[in-house]
């Protein structure tokens, strides 16, 4: 079997991987000379011609390769995100789909935890005056306690991001799509049709749900005006599910107290779009995942050297993604 690595594995993962399957020729696409933080552009024609007979790919090639990829059976993404992958007649016919979902729930309801406290605690206004040497009182803060948070999407992500805040002594309120399961610390639990009617009564909204059509446009400016007035919005999911221009209207005229967004349509934000401008929004650059966290890291390498193996053997896959929901195929966005 020949596998191309187009991710950045490390002297520790390496021999992770080739204990894990000897006799297997794999080539890898960045040396060692690099860490695993290093975000280096795949190199086209030096490794381009390496995936056409490959068995297995791990990483997110360049979509327009793929159709070269004759002998593909198996794409191990390092990312829980899987579109354009999962569009239809983009991998070969018979080929495998899986991702890393499982991997990222710890860092990115961390981060998640992080912008919501900043932004409820008015921490992000101080830094601004900071910059100016400004010592002035920035008024009334809130509490996680006295919230009722709601998670739009419950799998590792969402489900993580309630377990945090319910420690705080936040409500949780789960909104799943095809089942009422819910952890223990989630208090209440609704399927994807009760979204409007819980919006008005949230003091806190998470997405983080896939892209895909289902998800496009889901918080447009009907459903962002739905939201409770004074409510925070987070979204760590993709930026197409959020509006940005109702987003900001929203937002200047006080509708919501702010929005931290690590994701955002189009991406990257333009410097020129007023989100930039918008006193109460957070914005981090899509960086709550990847692999700041180096446990994310070891748990993508080890999630990927199970799914190689699994492969081999003819062995259901750890994280197979459906290609009708573009998730895993036991876990939709909700």
């Amino acid at each position: 079997m020949k596998i191309v690595v187009l991710m950045h594995f490390d002297a520790p993962s390496r021999e992770k991987l080739e204990k894990a399957l000897p006799g297997c020729e794999i080539v890898y696409a960045f040396d060692t000379s690099l860490t695993y933080l290093d975000r280096e552009d795949f190199d086209r024609d030096k490794y381009g011609a390496a995936l056409s007979d490959a068995d297995a790919v791990v990483g997110n090639p360049p979509a327009d390769l793929i159709p070269d990829m004759k002998k593909l059976g198996l794409l191990q993404l390092f990312s829980a995100g899987t579109e354009p992958y999962s569009l239809p007649g983009v991998l070969p016919e018979g080929a495998k789909l899986a991702n890393t979902s499982g991997a990222f729930g710890k860092a990115i309801s961390e981060h998640m935890l992080a912008s919501l406290l900043t932004l409820s605690k008015k921490l992000h206004l101080y830094r601004d005056d900071m910059r100016e040497g400004l010592w002035r009182d920035r008024g009334s803060v809130s509490s996680l306690t006295d919230m009722t948070v709601l998670s739009v999407g419950m799998g590792d992500i969402g489900s993580q991001f309630l377990r945090l805040v319910k420690l705080l002594g936040a409500r949780t309120v789960g909104v799943r799509k095809h089942s009422l399961s819910r952890p223990d610390w989630v208090d209440e639990s609704y399927l994807a049709e009760d979204l409007d009617s819980l919006l008005p009564r949230a003091d806190v909204v998470a997405l983080s749900v896939p892209g895909n059509a289902e998800t496009r446009g889901m918080f447009g400016e009907e459903r962002l005006r739905r939201m409770k007035k004074g409510a925070f919005l987070l979204n760590v999911g993709r930026g197409s599910a959020v509006d940005s221009p109702a987003l900001c209207r929203v937002l200047s005229e006080g509708r919501l107290a702010g929005a931290a967004l690590d994701v955002t349509d189009p991406e990257p934000l333009p410097p020129e779009h007023p989100l930039w401008r918008c006193e109460n929004v957070l914005i981090t650059p899509h960086v709550s995942g990847f692999y700041h966290l180096r446990e994310t890291y070891d748990r993508i390498v080890s999630i990927a050297v199970e799914n190689l193996v699994r492969f081999r053997e003819g062995k259901p896959l750890l994280t197979p993604v459906d290609p009708a929901t573009g998730y895993r195929e036991t876990q939709t966005w909700s």
